[in-house]
C-alpha cells in the first residue's frame, strides 16, 4: 500500500546506532519474546548499527536461535528517489523490494548520515509501513546522505542509498518573464542586430540553454550571454537565415521552465516578373504583371502603379498597394503617349527596381462633335425684401447705440432711415452703414429725447419695403449749462429756460432774449431760480457758443411725451425748442428762433 508520513529530523550529534526495541513494530504483543530479532541483526552487515536484545519472558530462559535465511530477510528497497527539496525539507520516495521474505514485512526505516560523519542515525522511531516520507526542520546549508531499508520479523535487510548527497539551501522554482514586445513575432530587417533579453528566476542560479528550431545554436553566429537572473542572445548582422523559433529553457534540479522567440529577418523584396499593356481605348489603359519570384521573406502589402508623359518623362503614382496584377489606369490626357511601372511593397518598403511596360499607350483624340446648349440668361430682379428686421432696443444716455436689419434686393436698393417718420439723413448724431444687405444706424451718446420709432426703408425701381422698431433711452442724461449759475457744472436736463417759466416769472424778458442772441449767456435759469442780467449779477459772465451752434449743445429737453409744451412754457419749431409766446420772454425771441437765428 503507497502511503506518505512525515519526520522530523534527527539531532545532528555522536548518538549511537538505532536499537532494537525501535525496529519492532508498535504492532507487537507485549508478552512475546523478541530474541529471535537478535540473530538477525547479528547478521546485518554494517558494524554501527548493532542489535540489542529484547527483555525475555521471566518465566523461560533465554534460547538461542538458529540464524534466519536469506529468503526470510526482505531485500533491498527499489527505485529510491529524490522527490522534492526546499529551504527546510526533503521529500524521497522508494519502491518494495522485490523479495519481501518468508515471515512478511514489517515496514521501512530511514536513516541519515550527515556530511563528514560515519553515523547513520534513524529518522522514524519504528518501522513504518509507507513507500514516501518528508523529512522536516533541516537547517540551510545541512548536507547529508539518506538511505532506506526494508524491515521483517527476521531481522532489517540490505539498504538503498541515494548516489548524491542532498544539500539543503534556499530554493526558487525557475520562472522565465518574457518581454511584451518579444510575445509576439520578432521582425529584423537584414544587416541588423539583434539582442535579445530574456530574465528569468530561480534559486540557487539555474542553468539555461538556447536551441534554434529545435538544435543548437551556431557559435559562430550568435552569441549567448547567461548571468544570475538573465540571459541575453546577440547576433551581430542579422541574415534571413536566422529567422525562426529561438527556445530559452532554465533548469534547477529536476524542475524546468521554457520560453519561445520567433524571430523573422526580412528584407526588401523584388521587382514584378514581367508587365505588359493589355489595352488602350479612350483615356484609359489596362496592365497586367506577374508578382516578384522574391517576397524578402514576408508578404507582400500590394503594388504601387505609376505613370509618365513621354513629353516630361516625370513619374506619378497612380495606384498604392493595389493588391491585384492587373489594374486600369483612367483620365489620361488626350494626345499624349504614357509608359507605366510597377514596384512591389512590404514591411521593408518599395523594391529596389521596377517592371516598366515597353509599349507606349497613345491616347488618340476621338472624333466627337460637341453640341453646346444654348444658354438661358436669368433675371434675378427683385423688389426690396427684409430677411431680418429691426428689433426693438432700449440703451443708456450717453453710449452708443446701434440698429441692425437685413435686406436683399436686385439691383441695389438705396436705403433711408428715418425717426418718426421724419428723415435723419445728414444729421451728424446719426451713421448709417449698409454693406453686403446688413444695414446699420448707429446713434452717437443717445440721451432720452433720442427714444422713439426708428424706420428702415429700402426702395429700388420694382418696389419698396420697410421695417421699424421702438428705440427707448432710460436714465437722466448728464449735460454741460451755462458756467455763469449757481451750480456751475453738470445739472439736470430738465433745468428750465429763462423767460420759459410758467406765469412769465422770468425777470429777464427780452433783455434775456437780447443777451441769448448776442452771447452774453445771462438768458438761463438755473435750478429753478432766474438769473439776472449782467447788472444783478456778481460774478462775470463766461462767454457762450457762437449763435450758430445747436441749442442742443448746450441743454437737453424733456422727452416726447404728452405732456403739452404750452404747461412746460416751451414750443417745438422745426424741430426745436423755443420759449413759448405766453412766457415772459417775449415773441421777439420765439420769431428770431423760428428764422434760425438763436
Amino acid at each position: 500500500v503507497m502511503e506518505k508520513t512525515t519526520s522530523e529530523a534527527p539531532p545532528c550529534g555522536p548518538e549511537e546506532t538505532a536499537s532494537e526495541a525501535a525496529r519492532v513494530p508498535a504492532t507487537e504483543p507485549p508478552g512475546e519474546v523478541a530474541a529471535s530479532e537478535s540473530p538477525g541483526e547479528e547478521q546485518t552487515p554494517k558494524p554501527q548499527e548493532p542489535a540489542s536484545l529484547a527483555p525475555a519472558a521471566p518465566s523461560a530462559p533465554a534460547a538461542t536461535q538458529p540464524e534466519p535465511t536469506s529468503e526470510d530477510i526482505p531485500s533491498a528497497p527499489l527505485l529510491l528517489t529524490l522527490e522534492d527539496v526546499s529551504h527546510s525539507s526533503v521529500t524521497v520516495s522508494w519502491e518494495p523490494p522485490e523479495r519481501l521474505g518468508r515471515l512478511g514485512l514489517q515496514g521501512y526505516v530511514l536513516e541519515l548520515c550527515r556530511e563528514g560523519a560515519s553515523e547513520w542515525v534513524p529518522v522514524n522511531a519504528r518501522p513504518m509501513m509507507v513507500t514516501q516520507q518528508t523529512v522536516r526542520n533541516l537547517a540551510l546549508g545541512d548536507k547529508f546522505f539518506l538511505r532506506v531499508a526494508a524491515v521483517s520479523s527476521a531481522g532489517t535487510g540490505p539498504p538503498a542509498t541515494l548516489d548524491q548527497p542532498v544539500h539543503i539551501q534556499e530554493t526558487e522554482a525557475p520562472k522565465i518573464r518574457v518581454p511584451r514586445h518579444l510575445r509576439q513575432t520578432y521582425i529584423r530587417q537584414v544587416g541588423e542586430a539583434v539582442n535579445l533579453q530574456i530574465p528569468f528566476q530561480g534559486k540557487p542560479k539555474p542553468q539555461a540553454s538556447w536551441t534554434h528550431n529545435g538544435h543548437a545554436l551556431d557559435s559562430q553566429r550568435v552569441s549567448v550571454l547567461t548571468g544570475d537572473q538573465d540571459s541575453i542572445l546577440f547576433i551581430r548582422s542579422a541574415q534571413r537565415s536566422d529567422s525562426g523559433r529561438y527556445e530559452l529553457t532554465v533548469q534547477l534540479e529536476g524542475l524546468e521552465a521554457k520560453a519561445a522567440i520567433d524571430i523573422l529577418v526580412i528584407e526588401k523584396p523584388g521587382a514584378p516578373s514581367s508587365i505588359r499593356l493589355l489595352d488602350v481605348w479612350g483615356c484609359n489603359a489596362a496592365l497586367e504583371w506577374t508578382p516578384p519570384t522574391d517576397t524578402g521573406n514576408t508578404e507582400l502589402l500590394g503594388y504601387t502603379v505609376q505613370k509618365a508623359d513621354k513629353k516630361t518623362g516625370h513619374w506619378f503614382t497612380v495606384l498604392e498597394r493595389f493588391h491585384s496584377t492587373t489594374c486600369t489606369v483612367s483620365d489620361l490626357i488626350v494626345g499624349n503617349s504614357y509608359s507605366f511601372r510597377v514596384f512591389s511593397e512590404n514591411l521593408c518598403g518599395l523594391s529596389t527596381s521596377a517592371a516598366v511596360t515597353k509599349e507606349l499607350a497613345h491616347i488618340q483624340k476621338a472624333d466627337i462633335a460637341a453640341k453646346p446648349k444654348g444658354f438661358i440668361e436669368r433675371d434675378f430682379s427683385e423688389a426690396p425684401s427684409f430677411t431680418q428686421p429691426l428689433a426693438d432696443h432700449t440703451s443708456t444716455p450717453g453710449y452708443s447705440t446701434q440698429l441692425f436689419c437685413s435686406v436683399r434686393a436686385s439691383p441695389k436698393p438705396k436705403i433711408i432711415w428715418m425717426k418718426n417718420n421724419m428723415e435723419i439723413q445728414g444729421d451728424p448724431r446719426y451713421r448709417t452703414l449698409s454693406d453686403q444687405g446688413i444695414c446699420t444706424l448707429e446713434i452717437r451718446k443717445p440721451s432720452p429725447f433720442d427714444s422713439g420709432v426708428y424706420t428702415c426703408k429700402a426702395v429700388n425701381v420694382l418696389g419698396e419695403a420697410s421695417v421699424d422698431c421702438r428705440l427707448e433711452v432710460k436714465g437722466e442724461g448728464l449735460r454741460r449749462v451755462a458756467p455763469w449759475g449757481p451750480s456751475r457744472g453738470w445739472a439736470s436736463s430738465r433745468s428750465p429756460l429763462v423767460g420759459v417759466g410758467p406765469g412769465g416769472t422770468s425777470q429777464a424778458g427780452e433783455a434775456g432774449q437780447r443777451r441769448l442772441r448776442s452771447g452774453c449767456g445771462n438768458g438761463f435759469q438755473v435750478g429753478g431760480r432766474p438769473s439776472v442780467g449782467r447788472a444783478g449779477n456778481r460774478e462775470p459772465p463766461a462767454p457762450l457758443p457762437s449763435p450758430s451752434s445747436n441749442l442742443r449743445d448746450l441743454f437737453q429737453p424733456p422727452l416726447l411725451t404728452e405732456e403739452p409744451w404750452e404747461e412746460a412754457g416751451m414750443t417745438q419749431v422745426a424741430g426745436r425748442t423755443a420759449p413759448s409766446a405766453t412766457s415772459g420772454g417775449g415773441g421777439e425771441a420765439k420769431r428770431r428762433l423760428g428764422a434760425g437765428v438763436g
